[in-house]
């Protein structure tokens, strides 16, 4: 632990997922003075590639994506003494440390670098001795045993949290290589480490998770992805965020200057938003409580984020799995009008009847692009021209390859007139279907281990204590901006789009759609309160949400989250929907028409 506790310390993402902007790390380290450079590459599918490209050469397995970035920058940090975290280790973290010194060898830093690798998350080839020991990694949605589907599984990963990082900082690590650590945690260890949190200092714990999830996606939190993208003064050369982290917890997140984008209350609380269940947020560091955060504009895109309250993590730690669950494939033509729909219809009608009819396969779809591939059309125009998207999916890939494949351009000479191949498509390739599995394990079953100097020594998982996770928390008794609610006259009623009320984010976890939406004030978050139901959110996605709806209450952040269960057609590779991750849906919300007194909408300001 270092002994001068700092004032503060500046943490800059960037970098949301694998395939993120490669010139945001030569931005963030130019634009001006940070401390870590921290970035996020991993979710559920990525693993089950980086899983498949180790099989094939065991030497890969890692996100190639961080040398391009590290190229740029590593010269940089080294020379002003800026330490680099990322999850980039994929499933073989200890082969990119190796990559990464030879980048640093080939740069003439090698012996500034020192480099720490986390790793233990990997439960690929412990499996069956786990299965054995009676850990059962029961699906966490259908109650299944993973012994059930054992022989298709790709990859295991438990999602690990801050402490194997924090001692690779303590060890004196300035390049830190992890593998699936959650993406949170890449952020909150040098906060942990700098002003020497303890392991049961829920709250300040709780602010790291916060601040984590505020920044692990890159620019959604300073403009990017945003409903009111209008007010962004410009995207081009978009400001990544930074987040300056205080002793007691308290937090700025902004942006360099001079960069493009916008950080407010709203581009950050639709942050906060993405990607959540229930105001109880999960890690395996802490429980932070999302139903306690307070923000405030302390000026331009500049907001502070406070007040944070914590509690113990759960007992048990999350694992993806991925597995073989057969195949797919999709196809598409371009149809053009006149009577472009019912064109489109009678293409679908000759397509399925070439390709053996929808009832040949395990599932398939027909969706029309700029039409209702989403959701059913806002509007009764026809459109000019649709994107016909046929897709199925079978566990037989001869029958798929036999029959589907080569018939989606094999139709086009004696289909309708107005149709053409798109000019990156042809006869569509069979892929195989990675399915994700979510299980729980035991704590003790898991051996984190961090690796400094060709040293490697275990990290515990264990916590100062735990929350069961079944016990719904208690409210919190504290004030919201709910409470500064004024009364609105009845009178007059307009009917408007409830973007024109609240703003919103969506996103996915499996097969479940995540919608949050924020009132534009007090008086509408009282609204929407007591008339966005789950009923309501139900029957605006009638056409694709096939289970229950939940809602969660924050009336801190003037929200509303609403889980939709089997909404994303099986979710990431699994579904056929051209909208697989339910980024869609929150627009698709905002666009509902609701009644309201007049003077409501002025509220909104």
């Amino acid at each position: 632990m270092t002994s001068a506790v700092p004032d503060h310390i500046v943490i800059a993402n960037c970098g949301g997922f694998w395939g993120d902007d490669p010139t945001a790390a030569r931005r963030q380290v130019e634009g001006g003075p940070i401390d870590y450079l921290v970035m996020d590459y991993l979710a559920e599918v990525t693993m089950a590639i980086l899983q498949k490209q180790k099989a094939k050469k065991p030497e890969l397995g890692y996100a190639g994506d961080f040398l391009t970035q590290l190229r740029d920058v590593l010269v940089s940090c080294m020379d002003k003494g800026v330490t680099i975290i990322a999850n980039a280790g994929g499933v073989n973290p200890h082969a990119c440390a190796a990559a990464v010194e030879k980048l640093a060898e080939e740069l003439g830093v090698r012996d500034k670098v020192k480099l720490g690798v986390v790793s233990g998350d990997d439960l690929y080839s412990d499996l069956d001795d786990l299965l054995a020991a009676g850990q059962a990694l029961t699906n966490m949605e259908t109650g299944r045993p993973l012994s059930d589907i054992r022989d298709a599984v790709s990859s295991a990963n438990v999602y690990i949290g801050a402490p194997a990082i924090v001692r690779a900082l303590e060890l004196g690590a300035n390049v830190i290589v992890a593998g699936r650590v959650t993406d949170t945690s890449v952020a909150m260890a040098p906060m942990i480490h700098r002003f020497g949190w303890a392991g049961d200092d829920w709250d300040k714990l709780a602010a790291g998770v916060v601040a984590g999830h505020i920044i692990e996606c890159g620019c959604q939190c300073t403009g990017g992805n945003f409903t009111d993208w209008h007010l962004v003064p410009d995207h081009r050369n978009m400001g990544y965020p930074l987040v300056e982290v205080y002793p007691n917890g308290e937090f700025v997140v902004t942006k360099h200057p001079g960069t493009g984008g916008l950080v407010s209350v709203h581009t950050v609380s639709e942050q906060l938003l993405y990607e959540m269940g229930g105001p109880a947020y999960l890690s395996p560091d802490c429980v932070a409580r999302f139903d306690s955060i307070e923000l405030t504009q302390e000026g331009p895109d500049r907001v502070r984020v406070s007040g944070i309250v914590g509690a113990p993590p759960p007992e048990l730690l999350k694992v993806a799995v991925s597995y073989s669950d057969g195949y797919r494939s999709v196809g598409r033509l371009l149809l053009s009008g006149p009577d472009t729909l019912r064109k489109a219809n009678k293409v679908a009608e000759v397509f399925w009847h070439a390709a053996g009819g929808q009832d040949l396969y395990e599932e398939a779809s027909t969706q029309f692009i700029g039409w209702d591939a989403s959701h059913p059309s806002l509007t009764a125009t026809e459109p000019s021209e649709v994107l016909i998207q046929f897709g199925v999916r079978d566990r037989d890939k001869a029958k798929i390859e036999a029959h589907f494949a080569p018939m989606v351009v094999g139709i086009m000479l004696q289909a309708l007139p107005g149709m053409t191949v798109p000019a990156d498509q042809g006869r569509p390739r069979v892929a195989e279907v990675v399915a994700h599995w979510p299980a729980l394990i035991a704590r003790d079953a898991v051996k984190a281990t961090v690796t400094v100097d060709g040293v490697t020594e275990p990290v515990s998982s264990a916590a100062a204590a735990y929350t069961d996770v079944r016990v719904p928390p208690a409210p919190l008794a504290k004030p919201t901006p709910a409470d500064d609610a004024q009364p609105v006259a009845e009178g007059e009623t307009v009917t408007v789009p409830l973007m024109q009320l609240c703003i919103g984010r969506s996103g996915d976890k499996g097969d479940t759609g995540n919608v949050g939406i924020r009132a534009r004030s007090p008086e509408i978050y009282h609204w929407i309160q007591a008339n966005i139901t789950s009923e309501v959110v139900k029957q605006q996605f009638k056409d694709i949400c096939y289970g229950e709806v939940e809602r969660f209450e924050l009336p801190n952040l003037l929200a509303l989250n609403f889980l939709l269960h089997e909404s994303l057609g099986g979710g990431g590779a699994n579904s056929l929907r051209f909208d697989a991750q339910g980024k869609t849906f929150s627009q698709y919300l905002l666009s509902m028409e609701v009644t309201v007194p007049a003077a409501l909408v002025t509220t909104a300001g």
